[in-house]
């Protein structure tokens, strides 16, 4: 009987994806195999003995079935960054993630030396409406105190079941005492898309791949093209720095968004068979506008697909900086109750043939990013996936390092923006003193540190 799996492009922090796949288990087709098979399960024989020795002779008497995952974790762990076990809580909030919805406040959070700080609230959602404002500080979550807690396990305190309440004790710049907050958790729809209009300029910033990714940006062109004027329009910036990607179908069809024909992107696993091929399909929904993309040092896996695949076939200029070089598929295994498996089981390739795999994009045109000294100082570098530890290597071509992942959320500061307005309008300045200047968004349009939304 074939199992369904799921292919996933991870990214560098997070995981992600849900495109359905089947496999088949398979028999073993010689000899050697078999001898070698039938080897290596008599050495797990140690196994079991080791196991039954700590589990009789530990000093204290041992959780059975913390010590069998951890074991599994250690034999995943060893493959590479981004394989790993999934216990059922893990599983059950990769899937979440990767719908973009769920019971919570609405609200986008950064962890900084340990203070959790609001770095937005989402639009029409209890916290918006609740009159919580970006900077404010949670200091209390129904009465316990957050310091020591990590983003993760704070932000799991303010999701639940929607229908219950929650309450915040928050301090406010320029208020003297803490305000305090009862809110009702409801069903929060993460945006993985956001735009604006630039003057004559379509700005949209994809920031994950999940279930709400190609809707969102068809939405997003619709939207800018009927504010602007489809004759007025010069073109797009597709902002992917800081996407650290998400579902593979997603990153084809936003692909396919700006492509009439020809190869999105390839994946080849350990078996010639296994080799995938996704092709773009008739229909540019911008009717062919220019576009420019905005990459970085943390625009990963499914960012780069698209970056990648827009950049070969000449239908983008890519700006920015290099990105982070994840490109690796994983397959999620689901383990009915016991989670899932996210084992690592093919590597991508652009329509060229060129692996990302530890290299990353090169943009077409490079911009660094002005970086105030106060933020430089405390800012940690970058190195990418070559830097990971156990991670695949490049296979051909040299492997290279990352880049900065900074970006001012004052866009009037933004070096690489104004660069891509520019690069459109047909301005030809010096990026770092340039004539025009983009808008600044009502609301940070990219985190300085990593934020989750709760």
């Amino acid at each position: 009987m074939m199992r369904k799996v799921s292919l996933v492009l991870a990214g560098a922090i997070m995981g992600a994806g849900l495109t359905g796949l089947a496999t088949q288990t398979r028999l073993l087709s010689s000899t050697s195999a078999v001898a070698a098979s039938a080897e290596v399960y008599r050495s797990l024989n140690l196994f079991g003995d080791i196991f039954e020795k700590i589990r009789t002779d530990y000093v204290d008497k041992p959780d059975e079935q913390k010590l069998i995952e951890a074991a599994i974790n250690g034999m995943v762990s060893s493959l590479d960054p981004h394989s790993s076990y999934l216990d059922s809580k893990s599983f059950r909030d990769m899937d979440t993630d990767m719908r973009g919805q769920f019971g919570g406040l609405g609200i986008e959070v950064t962890m900084e030396d340990g203070v959790l700080k609001v770095a937005k609230p989402i639009k029409d959602t209890p916290a918006s409406k609740a009159g919580i404002l970006a900077n404010d500080i949670i200091k209390q979550i129904d009465g316990a105190e957050v310091k020591g807690l990590s983003l993760t396990q704070a932000v799991e305190k303010m999701r639940g079941l929607i229908n219950t309440q929650v309450t915040l004790k928050i301090d406010r710049p320029g208020k003297t005492e803490p305000l305090e907050f009862t809110l009702t958790r409801s069903t929060i729809v993460v945006p993985a898309v956001e735009e604006r209009v630039e003057g004559d300029i379509g700005y949209i910033r994809i920031g994950t791949f999940s279930e709400q990714t190609y809707d969102g940006l068809r939405k997003a062109i619709e939207k800018t093209t009927s504010e602007i004027g489809a004759d007025k329009l010069k073109g797009y910036v597709i902002d992917l720095r800081n996407n650290r990607g998400g579902r593979l179908d997603q990153s084809v069809l936003v692909s396919d968004a700006f492509l009439d024909r020809g190869k999105i992107v390839s994946t080849r696993g350990r078996n010639a068979e296994e080799t995938q091929v996704f092709n773009a399909k008739s229909g540019d929904l911008t009717k062919g506008k220019p576009v420019v993309v905005l990459i970085n040092g943390s625009s990963a896996s499914a960012a780069e697909i698209v970056a990648g695949a827009l950049q070969d076939h000449k239908r983008a200029t890519v700006m920015g900086t290099r990105s982070f070089g994840k490109g690796s598929v994983q397959t999620v295994i689901p383990l009915g109750s016991n989670g899932g498996l996210r084992l690592t089981t093919a590597r991508y390739y652009t329509p060229s043939g060129n692996s990302i795999q530890a290299k990353g994009i090169t943009p077409d045109i490079e911009v660094q990013q002005d970086i105030p000294q106060e933020i430089k100082d405390k800012l940690v570098d970058n190195k990418g996936e070559a830097s990971l530890k156990g991670h695949l290597k490049a296979g051909e071509g040299e492997e290279q390092s990352g880049s900065s992942s900074y970006v001012p959320t004052d866009a009037t500061k933004d070096t690489q923006l104004i660069a891509a307005l520019n690069q459109l309008r047909g301005v030809k300045k010096d990026v770092a003193a340039p004539a025009e200047k983009p808008a600044a968004p009502a609301a940070p349009a990219t985190p300085e540190a990593p934020k989750q939304p709760n």
